[in-house]
């Protein structure tokens, strides 16, 4: 029984991660910058001790305002500049750590972007098949967000407030009964272990709300860029259901996560009261009995304010850590994901030469189960023009991406100029081959920008002169917009053919020794492809071309016709030969000849 279309590509959510090689990936990214680091830390500490030496300035004004009602009254000046002093240097040098830390932090986040970003361009065409655009489109955001969000708080709160309650244990060992320090220490140690504990828990209604809002996000984006396909098949509520019912499991995971952090929060406020009041109790009792002034109450209270405030924060600090950790898992985990095809250690630069190419008894499989390619051997002589052509599914258009190495030929091999392609840079081979794909996906960006891809740093004239040959010069110079308009997600401003002679344009530009010809001219009506091929025969010239073709009608002039039948090549020769075996190829061209007599009629 099949699986309803609504129920189908549910994510799995997947909770095992290794936080400790996270954080270690991570610290290459600041570790240019270890100066300004260290400088931070500096100011870090440099503010806390402000920061604590506040409340002892306190005391002592306290305590001398207190002995001024049994004498003269007279005001302490020093003390009092010195709390203004110390309270103004502690936001002093709080706001130059944010100054000094912030090129750390936002350098890390686009060098993290930038190596995301190159790894997926690096990765295989098999990955880019399968992946799910969308939700990799989230998951790398949360994820360089993450890393800004942990050096945030690393540096912003946990390391200061470390340094604080360090100041604040070594004052109270040191100044008074053990007692205080005890109770602020059990009292802490209940309140991390109460927090760590709630928040494990709880981290499991995070993964769930990760993993569905990718998910829906995916879902959004893969309907809008089949706009069309929904609206021609009037599947807009269908699509609204199947978002929202995975909007409904994010739902229900973020109300789970939210009332669980309410209850965390309660008992992090409740173990704080306890021990604020048991510490209250032991200084009025030393008040009482004489063993501590007015002064030593306000400091110990001001310690403990100074002290909890920041640790209450620490639990929202710590959950949001195990977040963008979280967050952090997902994008290293792409990061792990190794390219298929690589170059070999030992690989050089294609020298193109001649550019003759030769596959010699290739197989290929997608899948073992699977088998693509039999034995597939052919030779394409330098300058030549060979055509491939065969009904859909037989394998013609594997061959063009083995050329580019796409995918690596399970058995057998593919040479060009006598160089196996294996033994070659990728970078090399692909500068070297020009191509014209069946279904042309075009960049967001203007028609301009699109030629140009070619060869980025191309001059106007040469754009403008590429797109002459490809018989768009005049349509483009017909829009308000000229060059300068924007094709739109996919080029779906553009039609069919108009798409398809952008991609002739751009292989023309590329000026490449090899040029291949993947269903070039299917998109384009008789007029154009008539005007299209003549421009093509003469880019083609002293060219290695590879034509697969769908209309036979374009490779009559191929010195050799391959013709392939499920991943085999069955019949090979001139159009003239092939017609006089009066095998495939001539049936093929008996049904088209009739076709195109029924399009005339009509």
């Amino acid at each position: 029984m099949r699986t309803p279309l609504s129920h189908r590509r549910t994510a799995v959510v997947h909770t095992n991660r290794n936080d400790s090689k996270n954080l270690r990936d991570m610290l290459p990214y600041i570790w240019d910058y270890r100066g300004r680091v260290l400088l931070a830390l500096l100011f870090i500490v440099l503010a806390k001790i402000g920061n604590v030496g506040i409340p002892i300035i306190l005391k002592h004004i306290v305590d001398a305002l207190d002995k001024a009602q049994h004498a003269a009254p007279t005001l302490p000046i020093a003390l009092l500049a010195a709390y203004g002093i110390l309270r103004l240097s502690s936001s002093l040098f709080s706001e130059l750590r944010d100054v000094v830390f912030a090129r750390v932090r936002y350098r890390a986040m686009r060098r993290l972007s930038n190596k995301a970003l190159t790894h997926l361009h690096n990765l295989s065409l098999r990955f880019h098949l399968e992946r799910q655009t969308g939700a990799i489109s989230r998951d790398l955001e949360r994820g360089t967000r993450s890393v800004s969000s942990i050096l945030n708080y690393m540096i912003f709160q946990i390391i200061p407030t470390f340094a604080e309650f360090t100041l604040i244990a070594l004052i109270l060992f040191t100044q008074y009964d053990f007692k205080f320090a005890f109770v602020i220490f059990i009292t802490v140690i209940i309140y991390v272990v109460f927090t760590f504990a709630v928040t494990e828990w709880r981290m499991e209604f995070r993964h769930i709300m990760n993993v569905k809002e990718s998910e829906a996000n995916n879902q959004a984006i893969d309907s809008l860029v089949n706009y069309e396909t929904v609206k021609s098949f009037g599947n807009e509520a269908f699509e609204a259901r199947r978002y929202d019912a995975t909007l409904a499991q994010w739902e229900d995971a973020a109300v789970k996560s939210q009332t669980s952090m309410s209850a965390l929060n309660f008992g992090q406020s409740a173990i704080i009261a306890i021990g604020v009041t048991l510490i209250m109790i032991f200084a009025s009792q030393g008040v009482v009995d004489g063993k501590m002034s007015l002064g030593d109450l306000v400091l110990v209270n001001a310690f403990l304010l100074q002290l909890f405030i920041p640790l209450n924060f620490l639990g929202v600090v710590y959950r949001s850590i195990k977040y963008a950790l979280a967050d952090m898992d997902l994008m290293f985990k792409l990061l792990e994901n190794k390219p298929e095809i690589q170059d070999a250690p030992n690989a050089r630069p294609l020298n193109i030469g001649e550019s003759g190419i030769r596959f010699d008894k290739v197989n290929f499989h997608y899948q073992p189960e699977r088998p693509i390619l039999f034995d597939v051997s052919f030779e394409v002589p330098a300058g030549h023009k060979i055509a491939i052509v065969g009904a859909s599914g037989a394998g013609k258009s594997t061959i063009a991406r083995l050329l580019f190495r796409f995918y690596e030929a399970t058995d057998g091999s593919i040479a060009i100029n006598g160089q196996d392609i294996r033994s070659v840079t990728q970078a090399s081979l692909r500068a070297a081959i020009g191509i014209v794909p069946q279904d042309t996906v075009l960049f967001n960006d203007t028609i301009y920008y699109n030629i140009a891809y070619a060869r980025t740093q191309v001059s106007q004239a040469e754009v403008i002169e590429a797109a002459q040959l490809a018989n768009i010069h005049t349509f483009i110079e017909s829009l308000p917009k000229g060059y300068d308009t924007v094709v739109g997600e996919r080029g779906l401003k553009l039609s069919g053919g108009e798409k398809q002679r952008v991609a002739i344009a751009r292989a023309i530009l590329k000026k490449p020794k090899i040029l291949i010809f993947d269903e070039a001219t299917s998109s384009l009506d008789s007029k154009s492809e008539q005007l299209i091929q003549a421009a093509l025969s003469k880019v083609a010239a002293n060219h290695t071309t590879l034509v697969i073709a769908h209309r036979l009608s374009t490779i009559v002039d191929a010195e050799q016709i391959l013709v392939m039948e499920h991943g085999r090549i069955i019949e090979r020769g001139t159009h003239i030969h092939l017609l006089n075996l009066g095998g495939v190829y001539a049936h093929l061209w008996a049904l088209q000849q009739q076709e195109k007599r029924v399009e005339s009629q009509s």
